[in-house]
């Protein structure tokens, strides 16, 4: 075997199919279009959402709500959580870089410390905003709640 007998494997190619060849290739006439209507004229192309002419689906549903465009999104972080990390690194003090270097959140997330579970560490934590529970926890456990 060399370069100038290799060939594909057998029935792992198939011819395409040459239409409006003329009526002896069996695809002429109609070129596999099938007779009149829409889709055997040329230049057809159906549109995204097109139901026949029936009223299409986007426009017969009623459109709803709205997108509040001041919307601040925060990541949710709850102290539970920052309490394992605190006693898993063995850290007094626990930042966004700290949370970015344990895979919790992205560079860019803003943080919200949230009050589910318990503290029993002292902890500094700083977050972009902080929960009543959540500062009321971490002030229970002699810590602070820093507001970045």
């Amino acid at each position: 075997m060399d370069l100038s007998n290799l060939k594909p494997a057998e029935g792992s190619v198939k011819q395409r199919k040459r239409i409006a060849r003329g009526e002896g290739s069996g695809k002429g006439g109609t070129s596999t279009r099938g007779h009149k209507g829409q889709k055997s004229r040329s230049g057809y192309s159906k549109k995204v959402g097109f139901e026949g002419g029936q009223m299409p689906l986007q426009r017969r549903v009623p459109k709803f709500g709205f997108k509040n465009i001041n919307r601040i999104e925060y990541k949710a972080i709850n102290i539970g959580i920052i309490q394992e990390l605190a006693e898993k690194q063995g850290l007094d003090s626990i930042g966004i870089e700290v949370m970015v270097s344990a895979g919790m959140i992205k560079k860019q997330d803003l943080v919200k410390v949230l009050g589910k579970g318990t503290l029993t560490k002292k902890i500094e934590v700083k977050a972009h905003a902080f929960s009543k529970s959540a500062i009321a926890a971490i002030e229970l456990a002699k810590g602070t709640a820093v507001k970045i």
